[in-house]
């Protein structure tokens, strides 16, 4: 279940342009305190990526590399304040 991460990396590393959304994806959903436990690294808690994968895509299910693109170009537009 955890060969959705490397193509997903694969698809991101394809589009510099996501690159800087990436990373600000991942301090934003990073556990906080992340830099003193090994591995070191702005990794999200398991159980919250358990549980958003499990409501968008069933028990058994895993997103694609298309859908993370998807989801960081969302991110990338979406409005972060008003227009007006």
């Amino acid at each position: 279940m955890k060969g959705w991460w490397f193509r997903a990396g694969v698809g991101v590393l394809r589009r510099p342009g996501l690159w800087p959304v990436a990373v600000t994806q991942a301090l934003r959903l990073a556990r906080p305190g992340w830099w003193r436990r090994r591995p070191f690294l702005p990794l999200p808690d398991p159980d919250y990526v358990r549980f958003r994968l499990q409501t968008a895509y069933g028990p058994d299910g895993e997103p694609s590399a298309h859908d993370v693109v998807s989801y960081l170009r969302w991110c990338r537009d979406f409005p972060t304040h008003g227009s007006g």
